[in-house]
């Protein structure tokens, strides 16, 4: 098989490798598209410490080749997506139901081989056969779109209520629409305007641009009152964890998606003084059959968030187009 083999910071080889075998338990899954994310790019720049070598990859689809002994959720032949974290199953987080949570968690594409390649191995429980009638498109915002339909389950978002989406990237555009199907109506937030127009065409009622200024004054006008009932913070910086607070009205909730990788500075006055609910919400448990469900009744659209597309031996062009000013979800197709 080819395989696009990181062998230090922006060193990606496309490389020949002999096709992994199934163990017992295990999946040979044959790629037939996979996403660049933010995480895989800062492993590509070094911002982040891997193993070398490693195929990155986490966000990937394709079709099962073969099953190991044992494995009898999926066959030969499924079209599955992938679920690229999995858990020990043993320790305490794992028993009382927190596996997103275990602290052994192994992620595929970062800690071990993942979809940037032809093949990719992996334990047969990280496959969710697609049901029919899906597109490679939109299987592929399934994982992303699961992180989004925890978030949002995590934030209770109740019909009728104001809710604000801070971000305008793949998860903002994704929890944009999530919260339409909920029955929440929903102001997008972002620093730049270039995809306010998009989340409007995806359901978001209103938009602001942090450029013209903070966002609680548009909170206030859009909702009516102190500030919106529910936000959902997809941006991952230290600023947008501050603005995300700013947003919500006094008894308000705040889930917190991105992961900042610097110190955040939030005034917890203002979280005490407003009696705010702040809630982290890491990737998913059982979600994946729900964004699936969405995906297939529409109510998510995905091919607009696919802006670029490239064959697996022009993925280092796939990473440069990921910064892109127009770029939302790039794809590999292996």
């Amino acid at each position: 098989m080819k395989a696009a083999v990181l062998r230090a910071p922006k060193d990606l080889r496309i490389e020949a490798a002999a096709d992994p075998t199934p163990a017992a338990g295990e999946a040979l899954v044959r790629v037939r598209a996979a996403g660049v994310c933010g995480t895989d790019f800062r492993i590509w720049t070094g911002d982040r410490q891997v193993r070398y070598p490693l195929i990155m990859g986490h966000e990937f689809i394709g079709e099962v080749a073969a099953v190991g002994a044992g494995v009898a959720n999926v066959k030969p032949g499924d079209s599955v997506a992938v679920e690229p974290n999995y858990s020990c199953g043993t320790c305490a987080l794992c028993q009382e139901g927190n596996r997103n949570l275990c602290l052994s968690r192994t992620a595929v594409g970062i800690d071990v081989d993942g979809g940037f390649a032809e093949l990719a191995r992996i334990p047969a429980r990280c496959c969710w056969p697609a049901p029919a009638g899906l597109t490679p498109e939109q299987l592929l915002l399934t994982e992303p779109l699961a992180v989004v339909v925890r978030a949002v389950r995590r934030g209770a978002a109740r019909g009728g209520e104001r809710a604000a989406v801070l971000g305008a990237g793949t998860l903002g555009l994704l929890a944009v629409q999530v919260l339409k199907a909920q029955g929440a109506r929903v102001l997008a937030v972002s620093r730049s305007e270039r995809r306010l127009a998009l989340a409007r065409e995806l359901g978001a009622e209103a938009v602001h641009s942090l450029a013209a200024g903070p966002g609680s004054e548009a909170a206030r006008r859009f909702s009516g009152r102190e500030g919106v009932d529910l936000v959902v913070e997809t941006a991952g910086t230290p600023e947008a964890v501050a603005e995300a607070i700013e947003l919500a009205r006094p008894g308000g909730r705040v889930v917190l998606t991105g992961l900042p990788h610097e110190p955040s500075r939030v005034h917890f006055f203002w979280v005490v003084r407003r009696e705010l609910t702040l809630l982290g919400s890491m990737i998913y448990q059982d979600e994946f059959p729900e964004a699936m469900r969405l995906l297939k009744g529409g109510a998510v659209e995905a091919g607009p968030l696919v802006t670029h597309r490239f064959p697996l031996d022009a993925i280092q062009e796939a990473f440069g187009a990921y910064r892109l000013p127009d770029s939302i979800k790039v794809a590999v197709i292996p």
